[in-house]
């Protein structure tokens, strides 16, 4: 590895963006990481939205750079969008990351990220930064075609776009590689658990559908629980940093999937820091 392509590493490391849920004692971890750091803060039907825009406030007051997540399936209608994008300004957010989120039933006629980035522009509130997901391997119900498609309309109306987690670097690469084909050159940061407890990371990776990254799994180490208990970040970037130093690819860094496990996350990203700055024998 190259001196350059370590630089870009331990950049990337210490400015990594990190996904916590809005469950309790998630600011307290979050005051662990270094003030600045961007942190994005889900919403789930669950939860609902006023769940992810306190825990955001509380982030914003200890000096966070918070991003929250809007789900259009929890949004009503363009009142509804208006009033919580005035809301969202007034907390002082400049960004936020639209998803579709998973109610089982919309709210109103926001059914997917799309129908609300489209909402946005309409009413012309739209925040300083839009962040959109993309997805490196076959969504778990929804057609590979229409995710294709539906990335880059979304792209249309975004600034930067955030890889769904997917284990296989090259999969990564080429999915990468085919948006540039398309034209969309929106800068990527690539979506990967910290360092998250095995068993967790696995009931994870199952629930949300990750055929074809498990079976890559299953073939480079033959036993799934076996690996992720090995998995770390770090190799899978050490595996894209080809791709990371070349223009082409645009990949702006980490977005961190932390699973509220943001203390043991933050403490790993230091450490490999760390190691990478070491000059290797």
């Amino acid at each position: 590895m190259s001196t350059n392509e370590r630089q870009q590493l331990r950049h990337y490391l210490h400015h990594a963006r990190y996904e916590v849920l809005p469950l309790r004692g998630a600011l307290e971890q979050a005051q662990d990481l270094p003030e600045g750091t961007t942190v994005t803060v889900t919403s789930s039907p669950a939860k609902g939205i006023e769940a992810t825009l306190d825990l955001a406030a509380r982030l914003r007051g200890v000096g966070m750079h918070v991003v929250p997540h809007l789900a259009a399936r929890l949004v009503r209608d363009n009142a509804h969008l208006k009033e919580l994008l005035d809301r969202i300004h007034g907390l002082g957010f400049t960004e936020v990351f639209v998803i579709a989120g998973d109610a089982d039933q919309p709210a109103g006629g926001f059914t997917d990220a799309l129908s609300l980035l489209r909402g946005m522009e309409e009413i012309g509130a739209r925040p300083y930064r839009v962040g959109i997901t993309g997805y490196p391997e076959p969504h778990s119900f929804i057609p590979d075609r229409m995710t294709i498609q539906a990335t880059d309309e979304k792209a249309r109306y975004a600034d930067y776009i955030v890889s769904q987690i997917c284990y296989d670097p090259n999969t990564i690469a080429s999915w990468i590689t085919a948006m540039r084909e398309r034209g969309v050159r929106l800068p990527v940061y690539v979506g990967a658990p910290g360092s998250i407890d095995p068993t967790k990371l696995l009931r994870i990776s199952m629930k949300i559908g990750l055929g074809q990254s498990m079976r890559f799994l299953r073939k480079q180490h033959g036993v799934v629980g076996k690996l992720l208990s090995r998995y770390t970040p770090e190799t899978m970037f050490e595996e894209l940093s080809p791709y990371i130093v070349d223009p082409e690819y645009n990949i702006a860094g980490w977005h961190l999937f932390t699973f509220n496990e943001i203390t043991r996350t933050r403490q790993w990203a230091v450490e490999t820091a760390d190691r990478l700055q070491e000059v290797p024998a």
